[in-house]
């Protein structure tokens, strides 16, 4: 996953093209509302955005939080446009992947991407086939980790990778994700090793698992590191392990709704300047004290980290033979699915 980017901050950015106002303008549908009243809206899941971030909106546009992803995704399906959709949406890839692509239109910020690593660029395009349009802003990605609370001897094996959630002390106080891809994948696809894991958990269940961990319930857990980092900062039972061999990863998204509605008479501020400002700081560092990593080049993330605790800063900014090992969870056919379910279900426990 080494990268060939440019390095390029948003001061940058507007010289190479995004100094006025016109080309700073998204098209149609991202650019505003009809409706003046209501203003272009950026829908998004509570807890999606960093909130930091979204007091900078400019005026003219509006957040709407829903509780639930998928809320966001019915509210995309609905039929009857209203209410009207959205200008831009913020998803999980997951999410976003499970919607039929024509769902989306092309994104048309190439400045914006050429600010990203090499290995960023297939979620910008949902994996999609290289050389097919960019629909999606993936501007934070994070490692899925085995979060460990109280267990500082099962952290010092970290070289055993993925292998540690089959350790004996953990059967029963351990929390996996609710995803059977995310298991399998945890796995290497290897049907032993899947049988062996699902021996192993307390719950599947991703909503709940950090407050399971903290409050007692469980001693490990495989969540996304995003919303570990603020907790790493002040509670120290807690113990991270991102295996050398790599990991699964999830992807922040914004994107630009198939149905969104043409731009009126009344045209809202331009938004790509607000987008790029994730990338440069001040807001940067700011993103990164919650745990939120744009896929920018290692000479720019590296002196930001780097003011982190050793422990911290290298789960941040992984080594490049660590991120080189890390997978993204690109979309499966349906013959994929339901071979991978007909597995997941073969290994259950026995009843």
């Amino acid at each position: 996953m080494s990268s060939s980017a440019p390095l390029l901050c948003r001061r940058q950015l507007l010289r190479l093209g995004l100094g006025t106002a016109g080309l700073l303008a998204l098209p149609a549908a991202l650019g505003g509302c009809s409706r003046e009243s209501a203003g272009a809206e950026l829908l998004h899941g509570t807890g999606a955005l960093p909130a930091g971030w979204l007091r900078q909106l400019p005026r003219g546009w509006r957040a709407q939080a829903l509780p639930e992803p998928m809320a966001i995704s019915a509210r995309l399906e609905a039929d009857g446009g209203e209410p009207p959709a959205p200008a831009l949406v913020a998803l999980a890839d997951g999410w976003a992947t499970a919607l039929p692509p024509q769902s989306w239109r092309p994104l048309e910020a190439p400045e914006l991407l050429a600010a990203l690593t090499d290995w960023a660029q297939p979620a910008a395009r949902l994996f999609a086939a290289e050389g097919q349009p960019a629909v999606a802003f993936p501007w934070s990605f994070s490692p899925w980790v085995l979060a460990l609370r109280s267990r500082p001897a099962l952290a010092e094996r970290a070289a055993e990778g993925w292998d540690l959630l089959l350790d004996p002390s953990l059967r029963g106080k351990l929390v996996l994700p609710s995803s059977p891809r995310v298991c399998v994948e945890l796995m290497g696809r290897d049907f032993e090793r899947i049988q062996a894991l699902r021996r192993q958990p307390l719950a599947y269940d991703d909503r709940n698992a950090l407050n399971l961990l903290l409050a007692g319930g469980a001693e490990a857990a495989v969540v996304p590191l995003r919303p570990l980092i603020p907790l790493l900062r002040r509670d120290p039972r807690l113990a991270v392990v991102l295996p050398p061999g790599g990991a699964p990863l999830s992807w922040q998204l914004l994107l630009r709704p198939a149905a969104a509605e043409p731009v009126g008479r009344s045209e809202a501020p331009p938004i790509k300047p607000w987008m790029a400002e994730a990338l440069e700081p001040p807001l940067l560092n700011n993103l990164l004290l919650g745990g939120w990593v744009p896929p920018l080049p290692r000479p720019l993330l590296a002196p930001l980290v780097t003011r982190f605790p050793e422990p911290i800063a290298s789960l941040l900014l992984p080594p490049d033979a660590v991120l080189e090992r890390c997978w993204s969870l690109a979309p499966l056919t349906v013959a994929e699915r339901l071979a991978m379910q007909t597995v997941w279900d073969a290994a259950a426990p026995a009843s």
